[in-house]
């Protein structure tokens, strides 16, 4: 375990080296800083004295690359890539672009956990609702329950995020009148705020993975152990929650590990429909306003937990399946 561990801290490094490097050299290749003071500054009429006063302030008045010694650079580190890229490694974010009263370490601390709540719900009660609806359609297949279950995933799934959104919102929040229609308060008022969001993002979802776990389940059920397990007297309940649902788990771990970064990242859609402070909202604010700094650090967030979600899900697979071994 310990060198898996160590393996894939190293493969992890690498992978985010990777990251960083192509996303700062495709920032500054398709922007200069001149490019980025424009379109900061904002305007037709931008005097080279303003360009060079926001780059200052900033720091993008120094080289991009290592060749700092050759263009007067007091040391070698005294570069754009070391101070905006290589500091996001000891997770030193920096200031905004846009915006240099704001401190992108702080927001991220403080939308972390508005994301986390919106997402941490939406997670769990995914993989229970998708699972559950899934064992039934197996457990009536063949019937007409079966059959209607499966249209309505295919209709679900054909159904843009943003319909349950626009529907949701007039439906729930207009006619009704039983949640705010957008907005966020701390604490036990964010309930109110985040029931309608948690509910549409798992109908909007339920068909995709319902679908994908039906078809997980039934591949499973033709296998011997099961019909030897029929054989033995066990109820049919018994024989899907006991054994086709548990060798089933290592393929629905990997799906709904795939989510586990959004869990802190939150919902870009979501977020921005409903008004949430999150992670996803500030990404978005982010790319309005043509603020690089907070992108390319959500950028290596971004990656830096999903690495570490692969990680975690190899080691769930251990828990679950015996027959894996971690090397």
């Amino acid at each position: 375990m310990l060198n898996f561990l160590l393996r894939r801290i190293g493969y992890g490094l690498l992978i985010l080296l990777g990251v960083n490097l192509l996303t700062f050299f495709l920032f500054f290749t398709v922007n200069t800083p001149d490019d980025m003071a424009r379109l900061n500054i904002g305007g037709k009429r931008v005097t080279q004295e303003q360009i060079d006063k926001w780059k200052a302030e900033r720091g993008y008045d120094k080289p991009l690359y290592w060749n700092a010694a050759r263009q007067g650079a007091e040391r070698a580190t005294d570069t754009i890539f070391w101070e905006r890229s290589v500091s996001l490694f000891a997770l030193d974010f920096g200031r905004s672009d846009a915006r240099q009263a704001v401190n992108i370490g702080h927001e991220v601390k403080t939308r972390m956990w508005v994301s986390f709540q919106l997402a941490l719900p939406i997670f769990v009660l995914q993989v229970i609702a998708s699972t559950a609806f899934a064992l039934l359609l197996v457990f009536f297949r063949h019937t007409r329950i079966d059959f209607w279950g499966v249209v309505l995933c295919v209709t679900m799934l054909s159904i843009s995020a943003l319909f349950y959104i626009i529907v949701g919102q007039y439906f729930f929040s207009r006619v009704l009148r039983l949640v705010p229609i957008n907005g966020y308060a701390p604490g036990l008022d964010a309930l109110k705020f985040l029931a309608l969001p948690v509910v549409l993002s798992l109908l909007a979802r339920l068909g995709t993975e319902a679908r994908l776990y039906r078809a997980l389940f039934l591949e499973e059920i033709g296998k011997d152990y099961v019909r030897t397990a029929r054989a033995k007297g066990l109820a049919e309940h018994v024989v899907l929650m006991r054994h086709v649902l548990r060798n089933a788990l290592i393929p629905i771990i990997t799906s709904a590990g795939s989510y586990l970064p959004y869990v802190f990242l939150g919902s870009l859609v979501f977020e921005s429909f409903f008004g949430i402070p999150g992670l996803g909202a500030f990404v978005i604010e982010a790319i309005s306003g043509q603020d690089f700094a907070i992108v390319r650090t959500m950028v290596f967030l971004s990656a830096l937990l999903y690495i570490a979600s692969q990680a975690l899900i190899d080691i769930v697979y251990t828990w679950v399946d015996p027959r894996v071994r971690l090397a």
